[in-house]
């Protein structure tokens, strides 16, 4: 069977900037629509195969790219002001109004991978999702990050991203083969977060708790032993800012579904499609 074909819509965020988003519809009636906010730095296209096999399993679903990323990067990212709380309150809400006028009385699923997951209580009119996935999602707290990379975080949010972003206007990401080219704004933000031990509650403050505080939402985590970026604990603190939502933690170890390697991207690579997105991702998505 031919995967399904997405359809490309430029959408307008809260400040009437354009983004990117693509479209993969069902074949018949669906059974509801799956939202896709991506990783940090991730172009939406990373989420391709994914998306069509939601849309083989049923579901409309819907990528984009913030402001910023991949195609929804307006000119130079020397010259764009964003943030990423911008990413959350401007884009994240803009998308999720629209998928949510397509889906009607349809159930509608946020499926966060990593910052996807963090900014959700940013989001206006997240009350309407009926149920929160987040997939390698946690705290980006750079000493309760993996062994394998707090050596680099170090290096990034000491060194790297301080010294970099001003003399290029934007973190060139992409030239060290780290995250990606990001605007300053969401780097010095992002940094900001990630020094602080409660990462953005703590570095936002009150504010920034009694949104996580106001999801209520009932939320399922899929997180991975060998995730290169995420330890357990980073899973574990960004998860209990939300204090008010139900919530369901799977941590999976690649031999237990069979697999070498997850990681903190492998989840949406096809090749794990038999072993992952059919016994994990889809009882998901089972009504409540």
């Amino acid at each position: 069977m031919t995967a399904p074909e997405f359809q490309p819509r430029t959408l307008e965020n809260r400040k009437g900037r354009p983004l990117a988003s693509r479209w993969y519809a069902p074949r018949g009636e669906p059974l509801g629509a799956v939202l896709i906010a991506p990783a940090i730095g991730v172009p939406q296209r990373f989420y391709r195969d994914f998306a069509s096999w939601l849309a083989e399993r049923g579901y409309l679903t819907v990528t984009f790219d913030y402001l910023g990323i991949g195609e929804s990067l307006p000119g130079s990212l020397r010259e764009l002001e964003v943030n990423v709380s911008d990413w959350g309150r401007d884009d994240g809400s803009a998308v999720l109004d629209a998928v949510a006028a397509a889906a009607g009385d349809l159930p509608l699923f946020w499926l966060g991978h990593s910052l996807g997951a963090q900014i959700l209580p940013l989001v206006e009119g997240h009350q309407r999702i009926a149920r929160i996935i987040t997939v390698a999602a946690g705290s980006g707290y750079w000493r309760d990050n993996s062994p394998q990379i707090r050596r680099q975080a170090w290096l990034l949010w000491h060194g790297l991203a301080p010294v970099l972003t001003p003399l290029f206007g934007y973190f060139p990401g992409k030239r060290i083969g780290a995250v990606g080219d990001l605007p300053a704004g969401v780097i010095r933000q992002w940094r900001r977060w990630c020094l602080h031990p409660e990462y953005l509650v703590g570095a936002e403050g009150e504010p920034m708790q009694r949104a996580f505080n106001a999801v209520t939402t009932p939320l399922v985590s899929l997180s991975f032993s060998d995730d290169e970026m995420m330890s357990a604990q980073n899973t574990a603190s960004l998860h209990g800012f939300y204090r008010s939502a139900p919530k369901t933690m799977h941590r999976i170890a690649p031999r237990d579904v069979g697999v070498e390697r997850i990681g903190h991207f492998g989840f949406f690579r096809p090749t794990l499609r038999e072993a992952l997105w059919e016994p994990h991702l889809l009882p998901t998505l089972a009504p409540a």
